[in-house]
């Protein structure tokens, strides 16, 4: 049903100069859920994540946040789609001038009218949820990849979004930080009812964590289903990227 949807992207098509990296995107991601979009380096998974969020507009097609179309809005308008969006970077993309505290609370302090003493309270709440109290202090040189990821989940959630965009969440982290980076990932889902996008190459996390995945290939959504489909799909791309053959993007 339309109102389980909380992001469409429609046809979506997109290139830069002569490469074409979306040919007719499709998917509907429906409210409450994690989803991981698979493919290989270069098929165009973060191009998704930056058109959901506003930073890239399609050529053509559609992108629609909770039934509202975004392609044509202003930066202000857009700022506001922003305040229900959260975003976890590939290298977390915190500021190594700030410290802990400071980078969390940015984002408050730009766009919300909270008091000084509710931006400190929420930051340290937020590090709760990550596992991390008391770190505030702290400046990003300070800490390993895998704080320096939860401290950028952190941030993600202060603005309380509906969504949350992962960007290869798990990368360059150990078997240890990837499996706290997983479980994070299913809390913010199952205890906050955040909706996630994950973008990934990272097969097992991608099992671990979804409700569904969706295979992006050639530009378009090649598969999408629940996790246990996936595993048994007949999408010869799908299953030989499963399968670690080389494919092209």
């Amino acid at each position: 049903m339309k109102d389980d949807i909380i992001i469409e992207l429609v046809d979506v098509y997109k290139s830069f100069d002569e490469k074409d990296v979306h040919k007719g995107v499709d998917l509907d991601i429906f409210r409450g859920e994690n989803i991981t979009v698979l493919g290989g380096s270069g098929s165009g998974k973060s191009v998704l994540l930056k058109e959901i969020n506003g930073l890239l507009k399609p050529d053509m097609g559609d992108v629609l946040i909770d039934g509202k179309s975004i392609i044509d809005y202003d930066e202000s308008e857009l700022t506001e789609v922003r305040k229900n969006i959260g975003m976890l970077f590939q290298g977390a993309a915190l500021f190594d001038s700030l410290t802990v505290e400071e980078n969390i609370a940015y984002s408050l302090v730009e766009n919300t009218d909270l008091s000084d003493d509710e931006i400190e309270e929420l930051v340290a709440v937020n590090l709760e949820h990550v596992g991390l109290p008391g770190i505030q202090d702290k400046y990003p040189a300070d800490l390993s990849g895998g704080m320096k990821k939860r401290v950028g989940l952190a941030r993600a959630m202060a603005i309380t979004p509906k969504i949350i965009l992962y960007d290869e969440p798990t990368t360059g982290l150990d078997p240890p930080n990837i499996s706290r980076i997983n479980e994070l990932i299913i809390c913010m889902k199952e205890e906050h009812d955040i909706t996630g996008v994950i973008i990934t190459h990272d097969v097992q996390s991608a099992y671990t964590v979804s409700d569904r995945v969706a295979f992006l290939y050639d530009g378009r959504i090649v598969f999408v289903g629940s996790v246990e489909d996936a595993r048994h799909t007949d999408v010869i791309e799908f299953s030989n990227f499963l399968n670690g053959v080389m494919i092209e993007d």
